[in-house]
Formats: structure tokens, sequence, C-alpha cells
């Protein structure tokens, strides 16, 4: 199916574009995520140059069934040939109009409820894949790709310069920032003792033993799927009771949002690829944290704690704990904390940063609009971050005042 025949793009005038078809070679085309084979699918997401769990069938498949905002997402692939047995490239995308409210020829990466776009390349066909993945976005009619929160240092990130310089262009970087990120190879009390001061360990070991005042303690991992289909129950709940709960951004304060993240959940639990952390204080939750992973690779997914205890910091003890937990798991090299860049908690705790950048990929090196639409872009981001920081300003100023 040709990204022509999706109605944003439709009103563009996009037409598909002549010369990509492969005879005997990779097959390139672009379809609805819905329509991939999971097989193949899964496979490559084993595959994959980097991960990224937010493409793996199971969660991108729920995402844009259920999920707020999130329906209609298309899928460039490139098969190894025209058997289509072998999947060695994909990435979901949407329109420009979709995804930027901009009237351009552009295909955007799509998020899958997380700031991540990494397309997934077999480690075995990486060049290939990338070249694929390009000539199939050329034959949808687009003349650039764009990949927000792609990290900036990573296997993918090469690969896709590698190729455009071989195709006689560069990629252009729209913003860059950095986020959290935990070596989980580390021992966990080098970890903490290297971020924390002595006095603030201190300060946290006396909050913890006066959240034990009114009942033990406790720190349970669910990773089997009976386990987690309780502990997901947990947190919905404490998300839903903090400030998440108030702004109508909790998850289960939707009901697509509550069954994208049941059903993603359930699914990824048979394959091990999820855990949900829970801090209990005398049987009853008051910090939860969700955690994906593929490969040797976890994902933060999301934290919620109970605010009435804020005083004494749950969420930050669970992030301990957490810490710990993942540290001494041999299956895990690294963590994306998935949090913003100035995120006030995480960024005390784990100090290493992985660097992302909203990268523009020219196709059509011969479309004389290439520099327009990019500079369009950039001004777009720009003005949503003003906007943003405004609105930021004018929160904090009404809660210092209440």
């Amino acid at each position: 199916m040709s990204v022509i025949e999706t109605p944003a793009i439709d009103e563009l005038g996009i037409g598909a574009r002549p010369g990509y078809a492969a005879a005997g070679g990779p097959v390139r085309e672009l379809v609805n995520i819905e329509t991939v084979p999971g097989d193949a699918w899964a496979a490559l997401a084993e595959r994959a140059i980097e991960p990224n769990v937010f493409f793996d069938p199971n969660w991108a498949r729920a995402v844009v069934r259920h999920a707020r905002g999130h329906a209609g997402a298309k899928a460039l692939l490139v098969w190894a040939d025209a058997r289509r047995e072998h999947l060695i490239g994909l990435l979901p995308v949407t329109s420009a109009w979709h995804a930027l409210r901009l009237p351009v020829p552009v295909l955007v990466a799509w998020q899958a409820y997380a700031p991540l776009t990494t397309p997934l390349l077999d480690r075995d066909a990486t060049n290939k894949a990338a070249h694929g993945l390009l000539d199939a976005a050329a034959k949808a009619g687009a003349v650039a790709l764009l990949l927000p929160h792609l990290p900036a240092s990573g296997a993918t990130a090469a690969t896709l310069r590698r190729v455009l310089e071989k195709r006689g262009a560069a990629p252009k970087e729209i913003s860059r920032y950095a986020r959290a990120r935990l070596d989980a190879r580390q021992d966990p009390q080098n970890v903490l003792r290297h971020a924390l001061s002595a006095k603030k360990l201190k300060e946290l070991r006396r909050q913890r033993h006066r959240l034990a005042d009114n009942g033990a303690v406790t720190f349970e991992v669910a990773r089997k799927p009976a386990e987690i289909s309780v502990a997901l129950e947990d947190f919905l709940v404490l998300e839903s009771g903090g400030w998440k709960g108030q702004r109508a951004t909790a998850l289960a304060k939707h009901d697509g949002d509550s069954t994208f993240i049941r059903e993603a959940a359930a699914e990824l639990a048979v394959h091990g690829k999820i855990l949900i952390a829970t801090l209990r204080r005398g049987g009853t939750p008051v910090a939860g944290g969700i955690m994906l992973r593929q490969g040797h690779r976890a994902f933060f997914f999301k934290i919620a704690h109970d605010e009435r205890l804020s005083k004494m910091s749950p969420g930050v003890q669970l992030t301990l704990d957490m810490t710990q937990h993942v540290c001494a798991d041999a299956r895990i090299d690294d963590v994306d904390s998935m949090a913003h860049a100035s995120h006030p908690m995480i960024n005390h705790i784990w100090r290493e940063h992985l660097e992302l950048v909203d990268l523009y990929v020219p196709i059509c090196l011969d479309d004389p609009n290439l520099t327009l639409i990019r500079r369009l872009i950039v001004a777009r981001n720009v003005t949503r971050e003003v906007i943003a920081s405004a609105f930021r300003c004018l929160r904090a100023i009404k809660e210092k005042y209440r």
C-alpha cells in the first residue's frame, strides 16, 4: 500500500515516485502496521542492530489498536527478497500533517507512546536495510524522513549517516538533547555513592525509616504474566491518584490507553520483556514503576507514587531499589530513563546520559524544497517549545501562590 492512499497524504497531493521496484533484490513497501506478519516482525526485533522495544510487534500493535491519537500508523518495510519471508528493515511512520500539522511531503517516524523512534535494522544486512527504508519512503512520495528522539551515537544513526553519504547526502539535526541513562554493568552501591552525597543518602535513609513507621516497607518485582496483571492494576491506581490523574493524562483515565497497556503488558510478559516493580508499606502500594526490555537494554517507561507521602520520597525509594535490581540482572547492560532532559528526580540518581536528536533525512536530493521544509520544521519546533516554556512558568507561579 502506498502512503498516498492515506487521507493525510492525499490532502498534500503527494504521488508515488517511479523507479523503485526491486527486481530480484529487496522489496520495499509501505503497509498498514496491522498487516505486517507478526513472526517476521518479531524475528527482526530480536536481530535489530539497536534495540527498540516500542517497535516490538506486541507493543506497537496494541498502541495502534487502542491508544488515543495513535490510529492509522503505517510501516516502511524492507524484505530480503520477493518471497517476503525475511524482514530486514522496519520503521513505523505517519504523515507530517498528522504528526506536525505541516502540509509537507515528509514521513515522520511514529512514536509508539514513547519518545524513541529507532528503526529496526537487521544486524546482518544493516546497510541494505537502511537503503531500503529510504527507497520505500521515496516510493511512497516522501522527499524526506524525520526521526524524532533518535539516539545520536547509536549504531542506527551511524548507519543512516554512512548510507546517506553513499547517496551524496547528509542528515541534518533539527534539535539535540540528553536524558538520563543507567550503566547497569556497574556495582549498584557505586552508582548511588557517586550520584548522591553522603548527606543526601543519610536523608533518604531517614525518609525510608519514616515510611516504615506505619508498616514494613517491601520491594517486589513482578515478571510472570499473572504477577504482571496484578502489579499493573496497582500501578494504574497509583498513577490515577496523582497529578497525572488530575490532568487526565494517566493511563487509566482513558479506556483506549488502559486497554493498550493491559494488552501490551500481557503480551510482553509472555516473552519476558516487562517487569513491574512495586514498593509497598504494610502491603499497600506506595510507588510503582514499569520497565520494558529488548535484548540487553531496558527502558524505564513509567513511574508513579502516592503523592500524599511525598515528604518520604516513595518514588525515589522505588528508583533506588530498581537501580540495585537491574544492576544485579546480568541480562541488562543499560537502562534508558525515557525521561525529559530536565527531570528533577532521575537526573540526580542516574548520572550517565543518552544523547538524542531529531534527525532530518533528505531522500529526494533533486527536490528544491528540501531546505525550506527543514526550516519549517525547525520553526514549528521552536514555537512549540516557547509556548510550552510559557505554560510551565505559569503553572509554577500558580503552584507557588496556592
